[in-house]
């Protein structure tokens, strides 16, 4: 994972790379708990570091996966299924990261004046 990493940290982008993390991380499934926050926690480490500034604004990434995580499970599945055909997708993944990263800097975003 981190091979892959190094590998692809200037040739993809920000989302795109958060998206492997996260889910390889959970593929690995390093710990006999907390597997999940820990993907979580490192996919925004990640996302924070390429993008080159921690991300403003809320609910943060993590928090909403923590708040809904039925679409995380239903990309982390989808890419799964993927892997175990062969190849990697996941657009999924990645599709749930932009907008929640939208939502989040939409948190951050002063309110306008009346």
């Amino acid at each position: 994972m981190c091979d892959h990493i190094d590998e692809y940290w200037h040739g993809i982008d920000a989302t795109e790379l958060a998206a492997y993390v996260l889910w390889r991380i959970n593929w690995i499934h390093p710990f006999a708990d907390g597997n999940g926050r820990t993907a979580r926690t490192i996919c925004y480490m990640v996302l924070s570091a390429k993008l080159g500034y921690v991300l403003p604004g809320s609910p943060t990434i993590p928090e909403q996966i923590a708040a809904d995580k039925q679409p995380y499970y239903k990309v982390l599945e989808e890419a799964d299924d993927s892997w175990k055909r062969g190849f990697l997708a996941l657009s999924g993944m990645e599709s749930m990261l932009e907008a929640m990263l939208e939502r989040q800097l939409r948190g951050a975003a002063p309110a306008a004046a009346n």
